[in-house]
């Protein structure tokens, strides 16, 4: 198993003179830390307008100098939006990444999850998913071929050559965001890699990672000639420290983190609340006063807790066989100080005995993808929910008042 963080640089108001710059530079000083540590993937996302949630619109740019700060550990867009950003530019992002991180790059690729992000580009919601299937056909053959042509249905391109070219030859892995579970099956028959968010259990876990790969092996679809890339991630909420109870008492930016993700995922189709009329934070404290017990459920969930803890539910998902597991520490009001601590914790007392699973690993998804193992079909109608904080009546309030 692997372990990878990530990040959405958060910042709940209220907002000082030097909070973004602040936020930024301490998310490149822990990247480098995980570096140090031995983690091995840094996802960054990329949003447009979501106050609060995710300052976080240019993730080349963090990246970038993030690579300059580390030699090993790999540069993840988790991910680059198709559907804002025109394929060429896409295509010279990723390589100059490439290039300057010396052939670290992972291409997550995703199609933006509402009209707040869409809309002032010009793209409809409903067109967002073909879209990202036009824009992936365009841009893979940009990182390999000196000249390249394209008449798709929302992008033509004229004859050029895309300069410059990624190391990694032909592209970089491609992935997708699956922020909707069915979208992890998508992903297995296009045969690219599934950046998967919170399972609430290893059964569920266990029904996706053989729903993705029975897809991937059996009812491959690819959308172009690409190389494949056959994994699952997982994202979960993160805070590791001596006990259980301090490591909650830290994560509290984690329910913070999904109280905003409901206010801006909930009803794609409406606009948020005007700036500067809404503060999150506050309205974030209000639903956790109000909902003391939903808030300290929310803190039992994910990889929040001591070491032992999160060994014991870690084990539970290394039997799923989920490729690597996405660790979300960098939320809310998370400190620095106490967001290292974590990453350090975990990679003295945790992250060494799940690392030597990877060679067995490895091996069991070989003869997966050989066929050498046929994996049972799970039904998946089970396993299509997850349960979030904050969606009821606050969030509902604050979404009609946009």
């Amino acid at each position: 198993m692997k372990f990878g963080i990530f990040y959405e640089l958060q910042l709940p108001k209220p907002w000082g003179p030097n909070d973004e710059l602040n936020l930024y530079q301490n998310a490149l000083d822990q990247v480098e830390l995980a570096d140090k540590l031995g983690y091995d993937y840094a996802w960054q996302v990329e949003h447009h307008f979501l106050d609060e949630y995710s300052h976080s619109p240019q993730p080349e740019v963090f990246l970038a100098a993030a690579s300059q700060r580390t030699k090993r550990i790999r540069m993840g867009h988790g991910i680059i939006q198709l559907t804002t950003n025109h394929p060429a530019r896409v295509a010279e992002k990723i390589a100059c990444l490439d290039l300057v991180s010396n052939g670290r790059v992972e291409f997550g690729t995703g199609e933006a999850g509402s009209v707040q992000e869409l809309a002032p580009f010009g793209v409809e919601l409903a067109n967002k998913r073909e879209i990202w299937e036009d824009a992936i056909r365009c841009i893979i053959p940009m990182m390999s071929k000196e000249g390249w042509q394209y008449d798709g249905p929302y992008f033509k391109f004229p004859l050029r050559n895309v300069t410059p070219k990624p190391i990694q030859q032909p592209h970089p892995p491609i992935w997708v965001a699956c922020s909707q579970l069915e979208t992890i099956e998508m992903a297995g028959r296009r045969g690219i890699g599934a950046l998967g968010f919170q399972f609430l259990t290893s059964e569920m876990a266990h029904a996706w990672v053989h729903a993705y790969y029975n897809s991937f092996v059996k009812r491959q679809e690819k959308l172009c000639d690409y190389q494949t890339n056959p994994n699952i991630a997982m994202v979960s909420y993160f805070m590791c420290a001596e006990t259980d109870e301090e490591a909650r008492r830290r994560a509290d930016g984690i329910t913070f983190f999904q109280f905003a993700l409901a206010y801006y995922s909930g009803s794609r189709n409406r606009e948020r609340a005007a700036p500067g009329t809404v503060s999150m934070w506050d309205e974030y404290n209000k639903w956790k006063k109000e909902n003391p017990e939903a808030h300290q459920k929310a803190l039992r969930g994910g990889l929040i807790g001591s070491p032992e803890t999160i060994r014991n539910k870690l084990k539970k998902f290394a039997s799923s066989r989920v490729d690597s597991i996405i660790l979300l520490n960098q939320a809310g009001k998370n400190t620095n100080e106490h967001i290292c601590e974590s990453l350090e914790l975990f990679a003295k007392e945790v992250m060494p005995e799940f690392h030597a699973l990877e060679p067995e690993h490895q091996a069991w998804k070989q003869k997966v993808l050989n066929r050498e193992i046929e994996l049972e079909e799970i039904d998946v109608t089970p396993h299509m929910s997850r349960v979030g904080v904050g969606k009821g009546v606050t969030i509902d309030k604050l979404v009609a008042n946009g």
